[in-house]
């Protein structure tokens, strides 16, 4: 499990990230539409998931802005942006903000995708819902960069990952 903190003091998650190399684990997601997405719905294409606890805190919702502006100078690339929130919440940000080149998916239906990648909140105030994470998956599924951020507070390290696409 990982070690992690929210404003200083220690909360803990499930699991761990998967490791580079491996297969990145399968998932399914709802979309904002409520359909359903898997992993082998974006086979061919470059994948960040930029994942995080609610869209409705200030450094989630930065996230999904700066992932959107960067997402549209990548080529083969789609950023997926993770959480629990619920897909209508997901979709009236994304909405209201103008952001059209990152997609929203919800893991709020049965949480496995959180399960499944280690990052669900075991212990602290966010109980149940994803820690703050980038994930960078290869077209053939392998999984080439993950962060998990040490203090949920802070934002991810966006050069790093785009990097890793180099």
């Amino acid at each position: 499990m990982a070690h992690i903190t929210l404003g200083g003091n220690p909360i803990e998650t499930i699991g761990n990230l998967p490791s580079t190399g491996n297969d990145a684990p399968d998932f399914t997601l709802t979309a904002t539409d409520l359909s359903s997405k898997s992993l082998s719905d974006y086979k061919g294409s470059r994948l960040i998931l930029n994942i995080f606890p609610s869209v409705d805190t200030g450094t989630c919702a930065q996230s999904v802005r700066t992932f959107n502006e960067k997402a549209s100078q990548l080529d083969h690339t789609k950023v997926l942006c993770i959480s629990k929130d619920l897909p209508f919440a997901l979709n009236r940000f994304c909405g209201a903000e103008g952001l059209d080149n990152v997609e929203s998916l919800s893991d709020y239906k049965t949480g496995k995708f959180g399960e499944d990648y280690g990052i669900t909140f075991k212990t602290g105030p966010l109980e149940t819902l994803l820690s703050r994470c980038i994930v960078v998956i290869e077209k053939d599924g392998r999984v080439l960069y993950t962060e998990q951020v040490s203090e949920i507070k802070d934002e991810p390290n966006y050069d790093a990952a785009l990097e890793a696409l180099k």
